[in-house]
């Protein structure tokens, strides 16, 4: 584990009533929001990367990869890495009692966190996450609208994200790393916040991705705190 210092600020029978509730629960329910914060310069990586590509085939879990760009400096760039995606992580220290930032990290529903080496431990957070149904989300191609909830005790942030679906393998060529081929998935490139939610219905516009990458809509605590509700197109 890298870790940098606080100066950076998851016969048949027909079911009853009680199973077709279930069901409907099940159906409305948010996924478990894994995000990875990785970086192509940190040698402790590669196995989180790897624990990410296993958990993203699972339909329940919605798993984003964050480049961070403050181990730039030891001489690889990182080819996904922005200074918003180190800013996410860094917002969300005070709120887990972390001292810094540190590679590889992951952080379940904005609220648990582990070094993400470990998949027991992953699956762990996983299955004690608490379950998220409000509020609903509605997501189209230019469009995302927002149901009703809880009020949250200040307005809630609603970020577009955009992601790669598909496996990337990257040659690093230089750094800890020098001389591997590292892949890669759901890598974000694009964080967005569209706006607020205070618990009454709401919507928001934003362009339609022309290319090849997927949408997620989180509707998340402000700077860094759980997240209420998620989905992906």
């Amino acid at each position: 584990m890298k870790q940098l210092k606080s100066i950076f600020i998851a016969g048949l029978a027909l079911p009853s009533v009680a199973g077709f509730a279930d069901l409907a629960t099940a159906a409305n329910r948010a996924p478990t929001v894994v995000e990875l914060f990785t970086s192509q310069g940190c040698s402790s990586c590669p196995p989180a990367n790897a624990n990410l590509i296993k958990l993203s085939h699972r339909e329940d879990v919605l798993t984003l990869s964050f480049a961070v760009t403050y181990w730039d400096y030891l001489g690889w760039k990182d080819s996904f890495g922005k200074r918003e995606f180190t800013d996410r992580q860094a917002d969300y220290e005070p709120r887990l009692r972390q001292s810094g930032s540190y590679t590889p990290q992951m952080v379940v529903n904005g609220t648990t966190t582990t070094v993400g080496n470990e998949l027991s431990e992953i699956n762990r957070l996983i299955s004690g996450a608490m379950p998220v149904t409000s509020p609903s989300l509605s997501l189209g191609k230019n469009e995302v609208s927002v149901g009703s909830g809880p009020s949250p005790k200040s307005e809630a942030d609603i970020w577009l994200v955009r992601y790669d679906p598909n496996l990337v393998e990257v040659p690093v060529a230089r750094g800890e790393n020098s001389g591997t081929t590292l892949p890669h998935i759901h890598v974000v490139h694009d964080l967005v916040r569209l706006g607020g939610w205070n618990g009454q219905p709401t919507s928001y516009r934003f362009a339609p991705e022309p290319g090849r990458l997927k949408t997620a809509i989180l509707v998340q605590g402000d700077h860094g705190g759980t997240i209420l509700s998620a989905t992906t197109d």
